[in-house]
């Protein structure tokens, strides 16, 4: 292990002592001036947490991301009771009850070296101070890490991200457009000599992005690929940077309408070769997942969380898609062999490797065997998604961001677009033609 990586280390116990979550200053809202949204028209329902801990932003159309924060030295930035309320809707819409990262898994091509930087590097201890210049527009919050002191480390920010849609009308030239904005919150780990921005991106629309960019510098201490698993760095052929991979894991736990008892749904297209006279045929399945699962990504597969409880005003059951970004699956350990688990939630269960937490004498430590063919009624959701760091001459110095993530996609959480121009509000279904 290198030397930084040593500095920031901690015994399982330490971690487990100083786990306590934390955090100090309000986190309101994203300060720029018209960030200080009001309350919704309906009569407020009692905060989640404190005013220490709360994020609350109105966003373009009106839309309103409430959520609340804390701070552990093995997960680093834990975001709670996240609800999305789009115009039209009288209460919030309660998505998740949780959402962090649950590992960061690093294994270098020679098998020399193998980190899990969340539960055995010390991510937590390694929280960077964030200048006004690195929260443009937006709050920096302290946070509060034990054996370090206060940190300005929580950035809240919104951001314009273009169009939101756009929509030419078939006669008279008119024009429905709007451009958007997101509310980012974000935070800053080293370890090492990797640093990792852990964001999180609500949008307008109801969409959630969970991203990790890694930057900072190579590991100089990892110079020494030269036996053809590495790229050389620098003049000539002299110094090749170990190639290496990152394996980052999310932990979610849905609370859909404020219920945890959301069904798990996968979904499989399958195209048929066209006929002599015709055009192909694609014939789309549904499988309801009961028991726990290891899921694997396949071209036309994905998957939902469906609400028990909640249905938009079509009467359609409410649920969130899941949208990988792009993902290399790395083979070398059963725990990154899959893409996407669901478990049965367990209190003890919260990182996808080296789970530092007791689940009782020999229970096993990693999410792939934590799926044992229980019945899902309380989902715990993890997401994989791999980046293979093959390092190139621009990767040096600094290191630019690389980014890995997913998205999650609301699907019938609102009868129609939440942000559709009032004068469009009548065509829920068939469309008026011309218009």
């Amino acid at each position: 292990m290198s030397a930084t990586r040593l500095r920031h280390a901690r015994t399982t116990g330490a971690v487990l002592a100083a786990g306590a979550l934390l955090g100090t200053a309000a986190v309101t809202t994203a300060a720029t001036p018209a960030g200080a949204a009001p309350a919704a028209p309906a009569a407020p329902a009692a905060p989640d947490c404190s005013a220490a801990y709360r994020i609350e932003q109105k966003l373009d159309g009106g839309t309103v991301w409430r959520m609340c924060w804390r701070y552990s030295t093995d997960s680093g930035l834990i975001l709670d009771k996240v609800s999305y309320q789009p115009p039209g809707e009288a209460a919030p819409i309660r998505v998740l009850n949780s959402a962090k990262l649950a590992q960061i898994h690093v294994p270098y091509d020679d098998g020399n070296a193998e980190y899990d930087d969340l539960t055995g590097a010390g991510f937590g201890w390694g929280l960077q101070n964030l200048k006004p210049g690195e929260c443009p527009g937006g709050t920096i919050t302290s946070v509060k890490v034990p054996e370090v002191g206060k940190v300005n480390g929580l950035c809240t920010t919104t951001r314009a991200r273009g169009h939101a849609y756009r929509m030419a009308a078939d006669e008279g030239g008119k024009v429905w457009q709007a451009q958007g904005k997101d509310l980012l919150v974000y935070s800053v780990n080293k370890v090492g000599w990797y640093e990792y921005i852990t964001e999180w991106r609500f949008s307008s629309d109801g969409m959630i992005g969970a991203n990790v960019g890694a930057t900072g510098s190579l590991s100089p201490v990892d110079y020494n690929g030269s036996d053809g698993r590495g790229w050389p760095i620098g003049k000539g052929a002299r110094d090749y940077a170990t190639s290496h991979a990152h394996n980052v894991f999310w932990k979610l736990d849905f609370g859909l309408d404020g219920s945890d008892k959301g069904r798990i749904e996968q979904y499989d297209s399958k195209v048929t070769p066209p006929g002599r006279d015709g055009s192909p045929t694609v014939k789309t399945t549904r499988t309801p997942v009961t028991k726990e699962l290891a899921g694997d990504a396949k071209n036309m597969r994905w998957w939902r969380v469906v609400s028990a409880t909640g249905k938009n005003k079509d009467g359609h059951a409410r649920s969130y898609e899941f949208v990988p970004g792009h993902t290399n699956t790395y083979a070398g350990r059963p725990y990154t062999q899959h893409d996407i688990y669901f478990t049965q939630a367990r209190a003890c269960e919260q990182f996808a490797s080296n789970n530092i937490l007791d689940c009782g004498q020999g229970a096993p430590n990693s999410v792939d065997k934590w799926v044992n063919g229980e019945t899902l009624t309380n989902p715990a959701v993890w997401v994989n998604i791999g980046f293979h760091h093959i390092a190139r001459d621009e990767d040096q110095q600094p290191m630019p961001v690389h980014w890995q993530g997913f998205q999650l996609a609301p699907r019938d959480v609102t009868a129609m677009n939440p942000l559709t121009p009032a004068d469009l509000a009548n065509q829920n279904g068939a469309p008026n033609l011309g218009s």
